[in-house]
């Protein structure tokens, strides 16, 4: 699956904090079909949605 980053978020937030989840709900709610990845090279949450097929 190809995926566009919207946002990435350090995972080293304060606990009980899920800025990535409340960002891609926010998006959710807008229509876009966004998901909530852990990129563990970067050690981050990154906000995700499927690519367009147009985009590379």
């Amino acid at each position: 699956m190809r995926a566009k980053v919207l946002e990435r978020f350090s995972a080293g937030g304060p606990r009980g904090s899920w800025p990535a989840e409340e960002y891609a709900a926010r998006r959710r709610a807008e229509g876009q079909p966004a998901t909530v990845v852990m990129d563990l090279k970067s050690d981050a949450f990154l906000v995700v949605v499927p690519a367009s097929p147009d985009e590379d």
